[in-house]
Formats: structure tokens, sequence, C-alpha cells
């Protein structure tokens, strides 16, 4: 048994396989965007967002205080889970990263069908959750179409991928083996 399997310190043996990283991207839907204040500090909030080309897209309107952040320091990070996807909890990717500012017309029409789309097929995986049961994307899309909407655009520089199913099978081997040396300890 390796020190790893004997307890949790060391978690890098846990990491997300690429393609399951991919389809927590597309899975996901909703990520949590944190960004740095005037002093430094690191606040978030829970955004809806696309994942596209090697990007992170999400919307706000101009008046946010994030957009304010993202305009004078660009250096932001994005934490996803798979909690409530098909995937099951216990998959995550944190990313660290870039975010830009987008203001022009065809950048917001795009995001706007975009963000439509995914929002109303999530709607489909997601019973229960009455804002996108049976969400009209048109309708939606006119409600995000207004002057102040503007896109961000992430660009993940470093991600820390963890599989929650993996640390299970880990553990179970582990616990496996501890039992087998505490029986042998009673003989």
């Amino acid at each position: 048994m390796s020190e790893q399997s004997k307890n949790y310190d060391d978690v890098r043996q846990y990491r997300l396989d690429r393609e399951r990283e991919q389809e927590l991207l597309r899975r996901g839907g909703e990520c949590t965007f944190i960004w740095a204040n005037k002093s430094g500090h690191p606040p978030g909030v829970t955004m809806a967002y696309v994942a596209m080309k090697d990007k992170i897209w999400m919307t706000a309107t101009r008046e946010r205080v994030r957009i304010k952040a993202i305009a004078r320091d660009g250096r932001s990070a994005i934490v996803i889970t798979s909690k409530g996807t098909p995937m099951g909890g216990g998959k995550t990717a944190t990313y660290k990263g870039h975010t830009i500012i987008h203001d022009d017309r065809e950048t917001k029409l795009w995001m706007d069908e975009f963000l439509a789309g995914g929002v109303s097929s999530q709607g489909q995986e997601d019973e229960g959750n009455a804002f996108t049961s049976g969400l009209d994307p048109d309708m939606f899309i006119r409600f995000l179409d207004t002057p102040e909407r503007i896109v961000l655009e992430f660009t993940p520089e470093m991600s820390i991928p963890f599989d929650g199913d993996k640390m299970a099978e880990g553990t179970a081997q582990a616990y496996a083996e501890f039992a087998a040396q505490d029986a042998n300890n009673k003989k």
C-alpha cells in the first residue's frame, strides 16, 4: 500500500482525467468566478458559463463590482463542480487565469445565443429547476440583450482537477488492506 493511499495528505493521484475534465466543463453550466478586489481579497459569485475553444465564457452587466475589478486587474479563478450533473458529485476543476471584457455587439449576441441554448438544454437534465424548466431560449435572449450587458472571456493558465471517484476507489482498497492488517494483528 502506498503512503498516499493510507491517508489524504497528498491527493495528486486523484486527478480528473482530461476527458472527464472536458465532460465536466460541458455539463457543469455553473461556476464560482473569483476575482481580486481593490484590497486584494478574493470574493466570488456563482455564475452560468459556457465552455468553448479552451475558454470559459460568462456574462454580466457593466455595473457589477466584479466587472470593475476585472477591468482593473484580469487575474481571476474559476471553480466548477459536478454536483447536480449526470456525472454525480465529487468531481471538481479549479482554474487560475485571466479574464478580459468584451462589449461589442457581435460577441454579446453570440454569447446570448450560446448561453440560451446551453441553459435550455440543461433544463432538460435538471428536473425541478424552476429557472431552467421550460425555458424559452428566444425569451431568455431578450432578457440578456441590454446595452449594459458585457461578456467575460476567461483563459485558464493552470488547473487543479480532482476526481472523487478515484479517491473512493483508493479508499476502498485501503480499507480492505487495513481490515486485513487488523485481522492479522488479532491472531
